[in-house]
């Protein structure tokens, strides 16, 4: 069933422009299908109220409205795409990856005649340089929430979010209206109502902190115009996506009190104190939803797993965050690929530390690192995100994941965690390496992994047994792990753009062992990803 070609991405290094390959064979997309597995995105609603199930049908119908404007985000007119492509496989590839680009090879056109995907998306007109941009004298050229189009005259101008996509967003803005008329929460009332003014005004902040806001709320919706990754360019654009959520009660009180060591940890860092010298928000949220419906850039290839909001950094530094975790679909992950990976890869000897409590936690602490380090660079002048620009994202994922580490580490050795050994969580964080390093050159977490991969790798922090399995260096691990996040907290607070780019030209590629590795998973039939079946009638709501 999960019969499929080779990941030639391994082979390219992260550059501004995509690798030069051939025009691929169109069958090609039909076998590529098979590179996600299928889960029934499921979640048990019997403790909600009439009410409330009337509210997750209607969060649903704003998150499809997502999707068609993530469509326009990241390709333009999806219906003029799919129109053109006559197999069935081909068509269901090209809604999988939001338009005809394989997003987990390096962004492949699997279309013939498609040609590569813009590093702008749609966000830019095709014919603007760099250097048309960066000599535009425009203010708020840089904004999340507009597009980068041209008059009638040919000169560049900015289009809103909410002028460009008016009657959509006000469908959408009808439909938070009508649940939060159903909330009996008065916070998430609040809350959605405050996002159905922000989808119409451009301006995000009230509700942002609105969102942090809410506690006691059992349904949750993420909503909007919210991550950058689609923008390769420069960065700079948000694009359109959601999540609807059904609160674990259990398993949040489980893991409220984490949240409460952020400043400790802070203060911690292994880096010298101008790089840690802002303070996190103490009033972070920690908790574990199951979700029941993903739509535009969050369903868009690689599913997450975890979501860390909100990115407006002033809302961050006096608010914290919320770290989301998504066990439901960390758990098919987990059972679908991180297991079979490691029967594959990971030493006999230590492959029973592998445990989903260990990849649950990884990802968890993932999430919470993100409020860690420094969000302004040290010059005071820009944020960490505006001065590196379109490396921020591969960085910030990498620093996340070896700070993630470094916080279970912190947390075993003061006895505040107790479930398993903390060598569970860095065999797991290794097996896990080998499946976020598959999303490919193309993803920002496909990037940070090679990152990690490579800097461990040379640091003896784990090696390779002659029969091709790996086995973890405890100490030059930990060891690893604190020489990494100096190195990447430096960069963020130095606001090094170059030395960015120079440390994913040297690493973020894929050697020679770790490709013969790849390609073992995938003639094992591994998948890379999943892809969900969701919606009302899956989750019994008709």
């Amino acid at each position: 069933m999960h019969t499929r070609t080779l990941i030639t991405v391994a082979l390219c290094t992260v550059a501004l422009t995509a690798c030069e390959r051939p025009e691929p064979a169109a069958e090609g997309a039909a076998q590529r299908v098979d590179i996600y597995a299928p889960v029934r995105l499921e979640a048990d609603l019997t403790a909600l109220t009439d009410a409330e199930r009337r509210m997750v049908a209607l969060l649903i119908e704003a998150a499809e409205i997502m999707d068609d404007l993530f469509w326009f985000n990241a390709y333009g007119d999806r219906d003029a795409l799919l129109e053109t492509l006559d197999e069935a496989e081909m068509r269901e590839f090209a809604r999988i990856n939001y338009g005809p680009w394989d997003r987990l090879d390096g962004n492949r056109s699997f279309v013939p005649g498609v040609g590569e995907k813009p590093l702008g998306a749609n966000f830019y007109p095709a014919d603007m340089s760099v250097e048309e941009f960066e000599a535009w004298d425009e203010p708020g050229k840089d904004g999340l929430y507009s597009y980068v189009r041209r008059n009638d005259a040919g000169d560049l101008i900015l289009v809103p979010y909410s002028q460009m996509h008016g009657t959509e967003l006000n469908r959408a803005a009808r439909k938070l209206r009508e649940a939060a008329a159903l909330a009996e929460d008065a916070e998430l009332r609040r809350y959605l109502e405050a996002r159905a003014d922000a989808l119409l005004s451009d301006d995000y902040r009230a509700s942002d902190i609105a969102w942090m806001q809410m506690r006691d709320n059992r349904i949750d919706v993420v909503i909007g115009p919210i991550e950058n990754y689609e923008d390769r360019l420069f960065g700079y654009r948000a694009a359109f996506e959601a999540f609807v959520l059904i609160k674990d009660i259990e398993w949040s009180e489980r893991l409220a009190r984490f949240a409460a060591f952020l400043p400790e940890l802070q203060r911690g860092l292994p880096v010298p104190d101008a790089y840690k010298a802002e303070t996190p928000g103490t009033d972070a949220d920690l908790n574990a939803y199951d979700a029941v419906y993903y739509a535009g850039d969050a369903n868009a290839g690689s599913k997450t797993i975890a979501i860390n909001l909100p990115n407006d950094e002033t809302v961050q530094l006096e608010q914290g965050t919320r770290r989301l975790q998504l066990r439901n679909a960390m758990r098919a992950k987990y059972d679908e690929i991180l297991i079979p990976i490691a029967d594959q890869l990971v030493a006999s000897d230590v492959r029973g530390n592998v445990t989903f409590n260990a990849f649950f936690s990884n990802v968890m602490f993932h999430e919470v690192a993100h409020g860690l380090g420094i969000k302004n660079t040290l010059d005071g002048e820009r944020t960490v995100r505006e001065a590196l620009r379109e490396h921020a994202g591969a960085l910030e994922e990498a620093k996340a994941d070896v700070l993630g580490l470094y916080m279970i580490t912190q947390l075993f050795e003061r006895g505040e965690l107790h479930e398993g050994v903390l060598l569970d969580h860095y065999v797991t964080f290794m097996a896990g390496l080998f499946r976020s390093v598959r999303f490919g050159a193309s993803s920002a977490h496909g990037r940070a992994n090679m990152i990690q991969f490579n800097f461990f790798a040379e640091r003896g922090a784990f090696a390779r047994d002659p029969d091709g399995r790996y086995r973890v260096d405890f100490e030059r691990m930990q060891d690893a792990v604190g020489a990494l996040a100096n190195r990447l907290l430096v960069l963020q607070g130095d606001g090094d753009h170059a030395g960015a780019g120079r440390l994913l030209a040297e690493r973020g590629v894929i050697g020679t062992d770790l490709q013969r590795d790849l390609v073992r998973l995938e003639e094992a039939g591994i998948p890379v990803d999943i892809v969900f079946e969701q919606g009302p009638g899956v989750l019994g709501l008709h």
